[in-house]
């Protein structure tokens, strides 16, 4: 495990989680979705699939036979026992990410598949910026609010970490609406999202906080009916245990035809003058 100092709270978070509406919300229900569309695409069949996610019961059923475990920083795995690990929209509160897909690409059988789906970077970006800026205004500086959440390209790096073969890294977004900076709140809530940061700042907020950054939310963000967009990134990171039956790389020098032929145009040397014309 890292030993870097923790980014979660995980007592806080079970308690956000434990008072959130069962199945976390449409978020999870939407992922759930999500990974069950992916897997028809897949185009094989999976007799020993594992989910890790912070609401086992919606996942009850979506996958014929499978081990539902919470997300404990130490999964409940045994070496090689599945072919199919889904990480449902729960790594971005891990503290030790890298050490979540270890764990994972060890419980996985060879040529076996994880789809691990987390937050991105552009989550809640609106939020952040309002926050942020209201912060500044009343108290000179700024507070972890909001958990941070990676880009897709460092992301997409961690499969390669993990040690798992053939990753991808993509996104898609869902944009909710809502009335009011209030009403997210008692949506985050709802899922349980809400800020479970180690290091987020124990003191009251000023009176005005919420108030102030709800004005430049509006400001900056408001539709023309009055309602305040909400950005949620989902980025999915795919990768396979290795396995000799998947497409290797070949190793340089080993091409047994010529670009130059490919194109049909004649191969010259680095830094030669293109052939005249005229």
């Amino acid at each position: 495990m890292s030993s870097q100092p923790a980014l979660t709270d995980r007592d806080s978070l079970a308690r956000h989680r434990t008072r959130a509406e069962e199945g976390g919300g449409f978020l999870q229900a939407a992922l759930k979705d999500e990974v069950q569309e992916r897997l028809t695409e897949v185009n094989r069949g999976f007799t020993a699939p594992a989910v890790v996610t912070a609401y086992p019961g919606l996942w009850q059923g979506a996958l014929p036979g499978a081990k539902i475990t919470r997300d404990h920083e130490t999964l409940p795995f045994e070496a090689g026992a599945h072919d199919l690990v889904i990480h449902a929209l729960a790594l971005h509160w891990a503290n030790d990410p890298v050490g979540q897909l270890i764990q994972c690409r060890r419980a996985l059988r060879a040529d076996g598949l994880l789809i691990a789906a987390l937050f991105g970077g552009r989550t809640l970006h609106e939020l952040r910026t309002a926050l942020a800026e209201a912060e500044a205004r009343l108290r000179g500086g700024l507070s972890p609010r909001v958990a941070p959440m990676g880009e897709i390209r460092d992301l997409g790096a961690l499969l390669q970490r993990a040690g798992l073969a053939l990753p991808v890294a993509d996104s898609f977004v869902i944009t909710a609406e809502y009335t009011s900076l209030p009403a997210l709140a008692r949506d985050l809530r709802a899922m349980g999202e809400t800020n479970a940061l180690a290091a987020r700042d124990r003191r009251p907020p000023p009176k005005r906080l919420f108030a102030e950054a709800e004005e430049i939310y509006r400001g900056g963000y408001g539709t023309p009916e009055g309602r305040l967009p909400a950005t949620f990134e989902i980025i999915c990171l795919t990768g396979w245990a290795a396995d000799a039956s998947q497409p290797q790389p070949l190793r340089p020098g080993s091409a047994a035809a010529r670009l130059a032929d490919a194109l049909g145009t004649e191969e010259r040397p680095a830094g030669d003058p293109p052939p005249r014309t005229d």
